[in-house]
C-alpha cells in the first residue's frame, strides 16, 4: 500500500472530512463575496444620498436645457451636463462631509455619514474626485465659459467650508447661480456674454433658493452654532422673505429684455404674484404653504428663463 505524500490531492474515488471542509470553505468564500457585493451597492446608494440628489439633478437638468435652448450643439450640451453634474456632486459631497459633526449632533435622519452608512473620508474623497473632474469638463467649453463655471463651484465650496455660518451666506448662492448663464452663453460661437438682467435674475433665484433650502433647518442650525443670514433673520421673517428675490427675478425676466412683455410675460408675472401672495395669506393653515408658494414662483422664473432662449445673450 502506497502512502500519499504531502500536497497530493485525493483521487476521484476517495472520500473523507477534507471534502466537507473544502465545501464549507467555498461556501464561506461565496458568502463573503455576496456580502462584499451588498456592501459595495449600499455604499453607492449612500453616496448618491449624500450628494443631495434632488438639487443636483434639478440644477444639472436646468442648465443643460438652458444650453440647448440657447443654441449649444449636441456636444456642447453633453459637456455642459457633465461639467455641471460633476460640480454639483462635488458641492453636495463637500457639504455633507463638512457638516458631518453638526448633522450627528443635530440628530438629522437620512444623512449617510451621521447614520453610519459612510465614512467621512470616503465622502471627502468623492468630493475631491468630482471636483478634479469638474475642472477639465468645464474648460472643455472654452476658457471663459469654464472659468465662469469654476468660479460658481468655488463659491459653493466656500459656502460649505465656512461662509454658511456668516452673514454673507447668501453670497455664494448668488455667485453660483449667477455664473450659470455666462457658462452657457460664453460657450457659444463668438463667446457671447449674457444680458445683465439674465445674470441678476439667476443670482436672485439663488438667493431665494438659499432661503428656501435653509428654512426647515433653522432651529437645528442655531442649536449647533450656525448663524448665517437666514438663521439671523429667524423662521418667521425668512418665510415672508422667500418670495421677494424670486418676484424680483420674475420682474427682471419680464421687463429686462428690450422688447415689451407679451401676453405670456404678463401671465407669468401675474401667476408669480398670485403664488407668492397665496402662500403668505394661507400661512396660518400650514407652515409649509409659503414654501410651496415660493417653489411655484421659482418654477415660473425657471420657465421664463428657458423661454428666453438666445434672447439672454447680448446682441
Amino acid at each position: 500500500m502506497t502512502s500519499r505524500q504531502p500536497g497530493q490531492g485525493r483521487t476521484s474515488g476517495e472520500t473523507g472530512d477534507g471534502g466537507q471542509e473544502d465545501g464549507a470553505q467555498e461556501e464561506a468564500r461565496q458568502r463573503g463575496r455576496d456580502r462584499g457585493r451588498k456592501t459595495g451597492f449600499a455604499a453607492v446608494v449612500a453616496l448618491v444620498r449624500a450628494c443631495h440628489p434632488g438639487p443636483t439633478a434639478a440644477v444639472t437638468t436646468l442648465v443643460t436645457v438652458l444650453a440647448l435652448v440657447c443654441g449649444r450643439d449636441a456636444r456642447g450640451c453633453v459637456l455642459v451636463a457633465a461639467a455641471v453634474l460633476a460640480g454639483q456632486l462635488s458641492i453636495g459631497w463637500c457639504n455633507d462631509a463638512a457638516d458631518a459633526a453638526r448633522d450627528a449632533a443635530a440628530g438629522r435622519a437620512g444623512k449617510p455619514i451621521a447614520d453610519g452608512a459612510l465614512g467621512v473620508r470616503t465622502v471627502w474623497a468623492a468630493a475631491f474626485a468630482a471636483l478634479a473632474l469638474c475642472v477639465p469638463l468645464s474648460l472643455a467649453s472654452g476658457l471663459a465659459a469654464g472659468t465662469a463655471h469654476l468660479v460658481g463651484v468655488a463659491a459653493a465650496w466656500a459656502y460649505d467650508l465656512g461662509l454658511k455660518a456668516t452673514v454673507l451666506s447668501w453670497l455664494p448662492y448668488a455667485v453660483g447661480f449667477g455664473s450659470l448663464p455666462p457658462f452657457v452663453t460664453l460657450g457659444l460661437p463668438g463667446e457671447a456674454w449674457p444680458a445683465w438682467w439674465a445674470v441678476l435674475a439667476a443670482a436672485l433665484l439663488g438667493c431665494g433658493a438659499h432661503l428656501a433650502n435653509v428654512l426647515p433647518d433653522i432651529p437645528a442650525d442655531l442649536a449647533t452654532g450656525v448663524r448665517g443670514w437666514p438663521q439671523r433673520l429667524g423662521v418667521a421673517r425668512v418665510r415672508v422673505l422667500i418670495p421677494v428675490p424670486l418676484l424680483l427675478a420674475t420682474g427682471l425676466l419680464v421687463f429686462g429684455p428690450a422688447r415689451p412683455p407679451g401676453p405670456w410675460g404678463w401671465a407669468a408675472l401675474a401667476g408669480a404674484v398670485a403664488f407668492a401672495l397665496g402662500g403668505l395669506l394661507l400661512a396660518e393653515r400650514s407652515p409649509r404653504i409659503p414654501f410651496v408658494g415660493a417653489v411655484a414662483v421659482a418654477a415660473v422664473d425657471v420657465l421664463l428663463l428657458l423661454a428666453m432662449g438666445t434672447a439672454i445673450t447680448v446682441s
